[in-house]
């Protein structure tokens, strides 16, 4: 069983019978969503499901056999070399479980990464990165390097990485894994008002139910299809 959306409804991210497998393995049957701009959801199912290969795919990081993927009006899906990596670069801010920073940049470098690499300005993204360092709470650890963080500075680095080029989508996978309770509902608290504040669409991987309540929808995904 697949969910859909609308067809007229203007979606953030499209896909259309997505199909991808690994060998023998099937692991996405045609699955079908859409999300708008500004909406979040939230993708659970378990271990071997596909989550992380829908988003894998979303990104560019995996192609599908076959099947579409929309973004802002866009096909991506059929994208190699490039075009696909100017797209990673200027629509998509990604969050990791374990973070993903470079350990030789600081707070400041990391966040700032992104939008050297679309060639904004040097003023304009200093401004913007020190905006985002305020809005994540780290202004004060702006020169510290990655392991002078604790796990939850961290990740609130890499949420600002992920949205200092607004990006018309984020996918966060499992973003407060490997924190403690207090720290994940930072995070979560954090990714919920910037989302908001940058109408920015959120497709979230979680295995806690409890994460899920900062999103409008939770869709599970099982043997490769939603439900």
């Amino acid at each position: 069983m697949t969910t859909t959306r609308s067809e007229n409804a203007q979606h953030a991210l499209s896909i259309s019978s997505a199909r991808k497998s690994f060998g023998a393995v099937q692991v996405l049957k045609g699955v079908d969503l859409g999300i708008e701009p500004g909406e979040r959801i939230a993708l659970m199912g378990p271990s071997g499901s596909g989550k992380s290969t829908l988003l894998n795919c979303i990104s560019g990081i995996e192609k599908l056999d076959s099947g579409t993927i929309t973004l802002h009006g866009q096909v991506i899906s059929d994208l190699d070399g490039g075009g696909l990596e100017k797209v990673r670069r200027e629509s998509i801010g990604y969050v990791f479980q374990s973070f993903h920073l470079l350990p030789t940049l600081t707070a400041f470098e990391n966040i700032e990464l992104p939008a050297q690499l679309i060639n904004m300005p040097k003023d304009e993204r200093r401004e913007k990165v020190h905006h985002m360092l305020k809005s994540v709470g780290l202004s004060h650890r702006s020169d510290h390097k990655p392991d002078a963080l604790s796990g939850g500075e961290r990740q609130r680095v890499a949420i600002g990485r992920a949205l200092i080029h607004s990006p018309g989508l984020v996918l966060a996978d499992e973003p407060t894994g490997s924190l403690d309770t207090q720290s994940g509902e930072d995070v979560l608290a954090l990714l919920e008002k910037l989302s908001v504040d940058q109408g920015v669409a959120l497709l979230m991987v979680t295995h806690d139910r409890s994460s899920a309540r900062i999103c409008n929808r939770v869709i599970s995904i099982q043997d490769g299809l939603l439900i």
